[in-house]
């Protein structure tokens, strides 16, 4: 695969020819795409499949892999991002081009380290999964043939031989109409898994699995098919460092945070300074709602959760004369203690257990979205809690009369305002550029 800066040229072919390419709606990506790309479209196959593989990543916790609503719910988001999944589509061509090289590229940035490779194993098996088991059955056997699987279906005379043994020794046949159903003469080296769980016929030296066994078999060669490619990739990583085109890139896709952006202040104004106490019980995520509480205890944050905790202000409203009042307000308070902050989550699926949460503390069964940010909680949160109504917007209303403080404490005010040292500016200076962003 090469990258240009010029826009590709796309791939003419004739209809023979590109079904020769692609033979399937999945594939066990053993040949590495051989075309010239543009790196914009480098990028883009690139976050789209990352998008793909959290979505999976997700939909995998929040329901059981293979049931109906898993199904309906995979199927639309691989539609939406136009990737190839169903095998009797017109013109797959591109969906299943797009598959093969987006599919290349998350190797290369996902081959460096252990815990990479891992998860990205884990979630490939899981996209094979449901590929195969909407694969039509007239089409298994050339995809078993074109993966270099040597797994062949049994004739019917010896599938009816066999019968009475292959239904005592299959649990997946239990209920499934036998006349239908496929089963494959398999070496017993391959259904070892099947074979430890009492899930199979063995004789001679072969296990004769029926279809709805041999997605393990298939899952545990793909699995060390592509264990291995990334033990190679890995391998040939210096040779794709040197090309400074593409290392930022690459670093970035692993960790890359790939929904809604936030970043840009839409409704200035929307929620008051007096709001904040009682939006963080109602509609802050957790790790934004810790922020919050500690910054009320302790009247300090430690630079990182400032500047986290001041973006995600800005998102839901705040202006910036806000702000500065806010945080003027808390650092005058109290001492600042910048060795004592937050427990810090154990475990990796932070956004997921963020979902759980949400669903749990908004009494919704099933959100249906995932979350990924949290400008996206508070958001969900008050469509949730107001029907669908924006929250009201700060009361443009004159202020209650106050009396007029004496000329002694005007001078004690003004005095401790003073008094704040010039870090407490330059905390509040950072500020200043979010928010004018």
């Amino acid at each position: 695969m090469q990258f240009s800066g010029r826009i590709r040229k796309k791939l003419r072919l004739a209809g023979d020819q590109r079904n020769a390419c692609y033979p399937h709606s999945l594939q066990f990506y053993l040949q590495p795409p051989s075309e010239s790309i543009s790196l914009m479209e480098f990028e883009s196959l690139a976050i789209d499949r990352v998008k793909l593989l959290k979505t999976i990543e997700n939909l995998g916790v929040s329901y059981v892999k293979g049931t109906e609503q898993y199904q309906s719910k995979l199927e639309a988001e691989i539609r939406k991002l136009k990737f190839s999944y169903r095998e009797n589509l017109e013109d797959e061509f591109e969906a299943r081009r797009r598959d093969h090289i987006s599919h290349f590229i998350l190797r290369l940035a996902y081959c460096q380290s252990e815990d990479l490779r891992r998860w990205f194993i884990q979630q490939e098996m899981d996209l094979l999964r449901f590929r195969f088991n909407i694969l039509p059955k007239d089409k298994v056997q050339s995809f078993l043939k074109d993966s270099h699987l040597h797994f062949e279906a049994i004739s019917d005379e010896e599938k009816t031989l066999r019968e009475q043994d292959i239904i005592a020794s299959s649990p997946s046949l239990s209920g499934v109409k036998w006349e239908s159903e496929s089963v494959y003469k398999v070496p017993f080296a391959d259904a070892l898994d099947l074979f430890r769980g009492r899930k199979v016929y063995l004789e001679d030296g072969f296990a004769y699995v029926p279809l709805k066994d041999i997605v393990a078999i298939i899952l545990n060669e793909f699995r060390a098919t592509l264990s291995k490619a990334l033990a190679l990739t890995a391998r040939s990583l210096p040779a794709v460092q040197s090309d400074e085109r593409l290392q930022p890139l690459l670093n970035h896709l692993s960790h890359s945070y790939t929904g809604q952006d936030y970043s840009s202040q839409k409704n200035p104004g929307k929620i008051s300074l007096d709001q904040i106490d009682s939006l963080s019980v109602k509609s802050f995520p957790p790790c934004m709602r810790q922020l919050h509480k500690a910054l009320r205890e302790n009247h300090h944050l430690r630079h990182g959760g400032r500047m986290q905790y001041g973006l995600f202000l800005k998102g839901i409203g705040l202006t910036l004369e806000q702000a500065l009042q806010f945080w003027k307000q808390e650092f005058i308070r109290g001492k600042m203690d910048p060795d004592k902050i937050l427990d810090l989550v154990k475990g990796t699926h932070y956004q997921l257990a963020c979902q759980k949460y949400f669903e749990m503390t908004h009494n919704v069964d099933d959100c249906g979205f995932s979350l990924n940010h949290p400008n996206q909680f508070f958001v969900e949160s008050q469509r949730v809690l107001t029907g669908g109504k924006d929250i009201k917007k700060e009361s443009s209303q004159p202020e209650t009369p106050q009396h007029r403080p004496s000329v002694q404490k005007s001078r004690d005010a003004a005095s401790a305002l003073a008094s704040l040292d010039s870090s407490l500016e330059m905390e509040l200076e950072g500020l200043e550029d979010y928010f004018s962003k």
